[in-house]
């Protein structure tokens, strides 16, 4: 019964190794000065191999959701818990720059894939009731990992060799993860074939994979995604930048990145408890049109008070909608391919994602500066809530099939 209590421990499980896994990918960035220090290989050289990542993590996340749909998900996420462990291992012996970025860019990141496209699709086919706080729980997990992960891989690398510091990593993965994918289960629904399949289980019946990623539903949730992730990804990556352009000193610009990922954790529970009381789509376009307007704040800013402000409010709206897009597809298409087309939504984001350190930087090397990059946010993110505003449900009109 999707009631289970057991339903809680699959959330848990979704958090956890969410954390850990993002976690794990973004230790990069606290390990590259050590890296670039004990090489020599190329700051540029290093981090591309995190590029290599994001690019990796979009096109292994719509394989890696279609596999969990047709052999379930436990056995994907300790496939990819096991793959992480080992390629984090790996990449802490790399020998060569090449060698590196194949290693972390290639593996690490399309294992990272197989942890949250089917872990999504897991959790939204065990609620029938309260999905929006369950999907936004085992996001809200995934954004710990700036808090956690994080840190621990900086305390590594101050007291370790990178090389050491990222064998730990990997073997803590190891630990952490592989029993957390043992307490994965399908949902009761998928595994027993249960009646009580929820409304998007037969809207439209018999609807083909081909048929769902036709549709103008999931055209417009994919469209909406990538100009959603497009919107904050400048402004996430190029904050700290911008800050001490401003004249802030570095920690405290650090401070302000931090304090935007803190408050993503409460967005992620707020936004998914009112998706649950008045609907996933109309907090949707309420949050996009707000995070349009929380980038475009980030122009009018140059004091460390200021900074705080803007950052708390956009980090909450952010990571506030993205559950929300799992709750959407969960609604209105049925549960047999939730892995897949979650997928499919998880790549477009990545791709925007990979849109913000590139545009950032070329508008920093145009103009001197970083005010234009907001702008731009400003004009992508009314982009994404116009889109949104397309978006309409199936109707329900149709009977449960036994």
């Amino acid at each position: 019964m999707t009631n289970s209590s057991y339903r809680w421990v699959i959330v848990a499980a979704g958090g956890l190794m969410g954390c850990m896994a993002i976690g794990a990918m973004f230790s990069l960035p606290v390990l590259l000065r050590p890296i670039f220090s004990d090489t020599g290989w190329s700051v540029s050289g290093i981090s591309t191999a995190m590029t290599i990542g994001f690019v990796s993590l979009a096109v292994a996340s719509i394989g890696w959701g279609a596999l969990s749909d047709r052999i379930g998900p436990r056995p994907v996420v300790l496939i990819g818990s096991v793959i992480l462990a080992a390629s984090l291992m790996l990449a802490s012996r790399a020998t060569s720059l090449l060698q590196f970025q194949l290693v972390f860019g290639l593996l690490v990141g399309g294992s990272t894939a197989a942890i949250f496209a089917p872990m999504m699709a897991c959790v939204t086919g065990w609620f029938e009731t309260g999905r929006g706080l369950a999907v936004s729980l085992v996001s809200a997990g995934m954004g710990m990992a700036p808090m956690t992960v994080s840190p621990l891989a900086a305390w590594l690398v101050s007291t370790r060799d990178w090389r050491t510091s990222l064998l730990l990593i990997g073997i803590l993965a190891a630990i952490v993860m592989i029993p957390a994918a043992l307490l994965v289960r399908r949902p009761p629904a998928v595994t027993h074939g249960s009646a009580a399949l929820g409304a998007a289980e037969t809207l439209p019946p018999a609807m083909t994979r081909s048929q769902a990623f036709k549709s103008p539903q999931f055209i417009i949730l994919l469209l909406t995604n990538f100009f959603c992730c497009a919107t904050h990804s400048g402004p996430i990556f190029h904050t700290v930048g911008y800050a001490v352009a401003c004249g802030i000193p570095l920690i405290a610009a650090v401070s302000i990145y931090s304090l935007e990922g803190l408050a993503g954790l409460g967005g992620r529970v707020a936004f998914g408890l009112l998706g649950d009381r008045f609907g996933a789509k109309r907090i949707l376009v309420i949050g996009l049109l707000a995070q349009a307007f929380g980038a475009l704040g980030y122009v009018f800013v140059r004091e460390l008070g200021a900074f705080y402000a803007v950052a708390a409010l956009f980090g909450f709206i952010y990571a506030g909608v993205m559950p929300l897009y799992a709750v959407l597809i969960r609604e209105n298409f049925p549960l047999s391919m939730m892995g897949t087309l979650i997928g499919a939504t998880t790549m477009a984001g990545s791709l925007g994602m990979a849109t913000g350190p590139l545009a950032g930087g070329l508008v920093f090397d145009t103009f001197g500066s970083y005010q234009w990059l907001f702008v731009g946010a400003f004009g992508i993110g009314i982009g994404a809530f116009l889109t949104s505003m397309a978006f309409k449900p199936f109707p329900e009109a149709r009977p449960a099939v036994a």
